[in-house]
């Protein structure tokens, strides 16, 4: 249904082409859904409202000068601009946003107000795909449930992944990632034995694993409306959507009663497995050496020290239930190495291993510089720097970030008058009612701080 969008790269054609995207998404679930699809030829189309700023998206709502981001050095990764500098327009230069909505368009226009909802309304009819993940109730105010956008649009495609899902007695709950990795369990099931669940720190795989999945329901509805002319809703629960990923712990409840404790690095059945400290600061490496003929392995690299002969330590099984005693020997033995040295020592060995790499090293890893996986990307705002690559290759169809994330309201002109052709008049007015432009009210260049 939609036009020709922007994948064409060198005469290639990318495999979303011709599918065009509403995106009414926040955080990062649904916004890294669409970018999978932007990623990969959809047009996808930011509708984004001046009037009222998205939460936690483009990071609009923290407004903060340049001398307060230097003291803030613990800003948080959503909203801390380049260089700490905020410039006049912060919300174009957050690098959660310029990461996820890279080879999308933005249009600004608000869904709560009559001339903002009817131009929605005509991009719903020429549209393909909606993607939304707001709380359930938001949605049915704003009049822009399936049921009523389908009236405009029949074989219309339209992704809800809400919290908690559309119904149930959490249906209408506002939630982000870390409140759904509590309820599902994942919060108490990645935590440490020795630490309460506050100690855990965030982890937000419920949003991750949701964009993915939802990307994936997307094309099984555009694969489906191709055989059968026909549109439809997907509901996807992101908390019912984490749940299978931790279907042994639950499954083990059902069938034999156990509540699994916090399992840190640890695992239910191997031992040595876990994260050891190696020389230097704040150095580690993650090892498993879970049966005998690893364990023996290990045993070599680091010398033969006489406890790993002893008898309480002679099979798997007795290591398992030995395990806290096993690693604080074992962590003596391993702060005596560089982590690098000891990795590759394991890795002949046989043994499975790895350096604990922070963000640095993962942008300076020799593998993704080597496979060309950061890719360097000019934005007219936040500057030319080096973004994390496509997720995955395909053999016949090159592809590559084709384009930086779009400035608030960057392509308003292609949207009300290439792809809607409003006639003046109707143009007009939603700019005297606030809907299109680039900056939030009293919030750019020349606003007072």
């Amino acid at each position: 249904m939609g036009e020709k969008g922007t994948g064409v790269m060198r005469g290639i054609s990318l495999p979303l082409e011709r599918v065009r995207v509403l995106d009414i998404t926040v955080v990062w679930a649904g916004p890294h859904c669409t970018q999978l699809l932007a990623e990969w030829g959809a047009e996808v189309i930011k509708v984004e409202p001046l009037q009222h700023i998205q939460p936690a998206t483009r990071g609009a709502e923290t407004r903060i000068t340049r001398e307060q981001a230097l003291r803030m050095r613990g800003l948080s990764i959503l909203s801390a601009p380049p260089e700490f500098d905020p410039g006049p327009r912060p919300w174009n230069r957050t690098p959660s946003f310029n990461s996820h909505a890279r080879n999308k368009k933005s249009v600004t226009l608000d869904l709560l107000y009559p001339e903002g909802y009817n131009a929605f309304l005509k991009l719903v009819a020429v549209a393909d795909v909606v993607v939304e993940n707001n709380v359930p109730e938001t949605i049915e105010r704003a009049h822009i449930t399936y049921e009523e956008l389908s009236k405009v649009n029949p074989v219309l495609i339209m992704l809800r992944m809400p919290g908690f899902g559309l119904s149930g007695p959490y249906k209408d709950w506002r939630s982000f990632g870390t409140h759904m990795e509590s309820l599902t369990g994942h919060h108490l099931l990645r935590g440490y034995p020795d630490l309460n669940p506050d100690m855990t720190g965030d982890a937000f795989t419920a949003d991750a694993a949701s964009g993915v999945m939802g990307a994936f329901a997307v094309l099984a509805a555009l694969r489906y409306r191709r055989r059968t002319g026909k549109g439809q809703q997907i509901e996807m629960s992101q908390a019912e959507n984490i749940v299978p990923y931790l279907a042994e712990f639950v499954m083990d409840y059902t069938m034999n009663g156990r509540v699994a404790p916090p399992q840190g690095n640890g695992h239910p059945s191997r031992a040595p497995h876990g994260v050891y400290p190696c020389q230097g600061d704040d150095r580690w490496i993650a090892i498993d050496a879970g049966d005998d003929v690893r364990w023996n392995a290990l045993r070599r690299v680091l010398g033969a020290p006489a406890w790993m002969a002893e008898p309480r330590f002679v099979d798997s099984l007795s290591r398992w239930q030995r395990r806290a005693e096993l690693d604080e020997l074992l962590s003596k033995e391993t702060r005596h190495w560089h982590d690098r040295e000891l990795w590759r020592a394991l890795a002949d060995a046989g043994v499975a291993a790895g350096p604990v790499q922070n963000e640095a090293e993962v942008f300076n890893c020799p593998q993704l510089r080597e496979r060309g996986f950061f890719e360097s990307v000019a934005h007219p705002e936040a500057g030319t720097h080096d973004y994390p690559g496509l997720m995955f290759r395909m053999a016949e169809t090159p592809n590559q970030i084709r384009r930086h994330a779009p400035l608030l309201g960057q392509d308003n002109d292609y949207v009300y008058h290439e792809l809607l052709d409003l006639p003046p008049a109707e143009f007009d007015r939603l700019v005297e009612t606030g809907h299109v432009g680039m900056d939030y009210p009293g919030r750019g260049p020349g606003a007072d701080a």
